[in-house]
């Protein structure tokens, strides 16, 4: 990481751990008791997260916090006990002392705030994907886990999947040769070829929009545009269908392979406007090449929406491809990988007698609390150190999208890229202060 690149100049910056809560030391010293646990959000994802963990056998919830808290009667009822809040901050500032963990389920805009609030009190993190709207906040996260020996895990579940798992072990064993090109897609939909909406509409009682803008700049409330699941679509809120959907399905390839951080982008498709992320995308990142890799580079694709991998390489993986997923291309064979499905290898009649590897599961959010128990030190499989290299391809593949049909040159030990001036300006972002300095 730059040396530029310091939680010092973070926290002078963007003042979020100092603004947001006071600091305090750890409450787990590795007791293997329960584990004491908040979640900032309280539904969809979020309580898709809150009953993984709860199968947990150490696993208690302590309280919730949901700037909406219409979307907290759910998890009330399952957890009668649970403290609610409406703002996160309070909730860290009067529950500090009795927590353990946190995960973070909230739109992209609000990771990185609540991940380092979360961590300045010594709390252990499970932080949704994508890890940071940014990728200056990716590294931060990242260097704030690994020298706080806090324990830290992405949501990209899938990555535990035994499927996913598998692939990798194929990808290594060198069953396909040596890997060629990869392409990874996905048939979701989330960008807009529209306006905004203009005009505004009344914010409904449950609501705090102001805490929902969080670290945004404000706007006004308009019925859907946003709130509560729009907000994917939103440039400075959401990062697309690439950001939604783009760590689950870049994690196996680039893991399975031992890639690193591109060294370029080059956006084929519409362009990003101030507002929206575009449809259909078509995305070209290159990597260098490692020992897996048939070259000193690899073509790395993503397709989103109606834009579907080139017929060659729909033929190199039987003629069909799924709706999500990915294809490896190796010198001596094909991996279609589907999202949420076995992997199978081509040309089908090579490979009719060799079996799939057999890998024993592991369950990502269970992993994610043995380590808290264990105490600090311990690493998860999408820890932040691994973690913000997936986002970080991720993200640089969102900026691309705002310079369609030029090639981005790319310098992963600077953080910048080197061909072009103006893309640098998406690689950190200034928070609201007027947010932060509110109810602390």
């Amino acid at each position: 990481m730059s040396s530029a690149v310091s939680r010092r100049r973070f926290l002078q910056d963007l003042a979020v751990a100092s603004a947001a809560v006071p600091l305090a030391g750890r409450t787990l010293q590795g007791q293997a008791r329960k584990v004491r646990h908040a979640s900032i959000g309280a539904s969809g994802q979020a309580l898709s997260d809150i009953r993984a963990f709860s199968s947990h056998p150490a696993f208690e919830l302590v309280a919730v916090a949901d700037t909406d808290l219409a979307r907290t009667e759910q998890v009330k009822t399952l957890f009668p006990n649970v403290r609610v809040y409406q703002d996160w901050r309070e909730l860290l500032r009067k529950d500090g002392d009795n927590l353990d963990s946190v995960n973070v389920s909230t739109p992209d805009h609000m990771h990185a705030p609540i991940g380092m609030a979360a961590m300045s009190l010594g709390k252990h993190v499970y932080l949704q994907k994508p890890l940071a709207l940014t990728p200056r906040e990716t590294r931060l996260l990242a260097m704030t886990a690994r020298e706080q020996r806090l324990v830290s895990q992405m949501g990209i579940q899938i990555s535990s999947h035994p499927t996913q798992l598998a692939t990798e072990a194929m990808i290594r064993s060198g069953v396909i040769g040596k890997v060629r090109e990869i392409h990874t897609f996905c048939d979701k939909t989330w960008g807009d070829d529209q306006p905004i909406p203009s005009g505004s509409d009344p914010v409904p009682a449950t609501l705090n929009w102001d805490d929902w803008l969080g670290v945004s700049d404000k706007r006004r409330y308009k019925t859907d545009v946003y709130h509560p699941g729009n907000w994917r679509k939103r440039v400075g809120f959401g990062t697309g269908t690439l950001g939604d959907m783009g760590c689950h399905i870049f994690s196996t390839p680039l893991r399975g392979t031992n890639l690193y951080l591109p060294t370029s982008v080059t956006s084929y498709g519409p362009e990003a406007t101030r507002d929206n992320w575009p449809l259909d995308s078509k995305i070209k990142l290159v990597f260098p090449g490692t020992t897996l890799t048939a070259g000193p580079t690899v073509d790395f694709w993503w397709y989103d929406g109606n834009v579907r991998p080139p017929q060659a390489v729909v033929d190199a993986v039987g003629g069909k491809t799924p709706g999500s997923g990915a294809a490896i291309l190796g010198t001596t064979g094909a991996i279609l990988l589907p999202h949420i499905g076995a992997p199978t290898l081509h040309p089908a009649a090579t490979f009719a007698s060799r079996p799939i590897p057999t890998v024993e599961p592991r369950n990502h959010y269970h992993e994610f609390l043995d380590a808290v128990l264990k105490g600090p030190g311990t690493t998860c499989s999408a820890g932040f150190d691994y973690a913000a290299l997936v986002t970080e391809a991720v993200l640089l593949g969102t900026v691309g999208l705002h310079y369609p049909n030029e090639t981005l040159i790319y310098d992963p030990a600077r953080m910048r890229v080197t061909s072009h001036t103006d893309p640098n300006r998406w690689f950190q972002r200034k928070y609201r202060k007027a947010y932060l300095m509110t109810r602390m």
